[in-house]
């Protein structure tokens, strides 16, 4: 479970972002402002925060600077600045990302997972039961065997494989592959694809082990 600290005052987003990311599977911590933030990095570590850039007491910008380099996280800014200065400034002091608020929730938990999905590449590799995978040269393999994936099975697997044991709705599974191709994926075209990895991966695609369909819900990998 990714673990997030959200660094906002605003506490009515506070309370809805907390609520909501843990829904989506997030372990979440909060602080009002740089010194409570620097308060949590040092005594736990995080997989990622959610900054704002105007805070209670000091401003984003330099928080994030102090965060880099004191503990190497990585760092999303919400802000309600979405100027150009504002965007170019936060990147450059090397954050992963920059969302504008307003913003649409489901958007903003796919930009989170694209980001831990990007730490993980460099991390280590992937595995569910025999299969492996290594992100960073898009390399899968099957017992020690390469598998060749399509773009989609590969993006398909990856998000499998990022979310062992949730349950992945049908919804969620087409939002997240058209956020991450940029090309409209339809139910239908997802229930082939499904197949075909199955197809793949599976010892016995007709009694999938790794990639289950949960009736009436979506489907979850795992491996028993």
């Amino acid at each position: 479970m990714a673990k997030i600290l959200l660094v906002e005052d605003d506490e009515s987003i506070v309370r809805f972002l907390s609520a909501f990311l843990a829904e989506e599977g997030f372990e979440i911590r909060s602080a009002a402002g740089r010194e409570g933030a620097l308060a949590h990095c040092a005594k736990e570590s995080f997989d990622l925060v959610l900054l704002d850039i105007s805070l209670a007491d000091g401003n984003g910008f330099s928080l994030c600077s102090e965060l880099k380099k004191q503990f190497g996280v990585s760092v999303i800014f919400l802000s309600a600045s979405g100027d150009e200065f504002s965007v170019v400034t936060g990147l450059e002091l090397g954050a992963e990302d920059y969302i504008n608020k307003p913003f649409r929730p489901r958007e903003l938990v796919s930009r989170i997972r694209n980001v831990l999905r990007r730490n993980r590449r460099g991390s280590s590799l992937l595995e569910l039961g025999e299969i492996r995978v290594d992100p960073e040269k898009a390399l899968v393999t099957k017992a020690g065997e390469e598998l060749y994936l399509s773009a989609l099975e590969y993006r398909l697997l990856l998000m499998f494989m990022n979310n062992k044991g949730a349950v992945l709705s049908r919804a969620r599974i087409l939002e997240e592959l058209w956020d991450l191709a940029g090309d409209y994926v339809n139910d239908n075209t997802l229930t082939v694809y499904i197949k075909r990895l199955r197809d793949k991966i599976e010892e016995d695609p007709q009694s999938p082990k790794l990639i289950r369909t949960v009736r009436g819900m979506g489907y979850r990998a795992e491996v028993e």
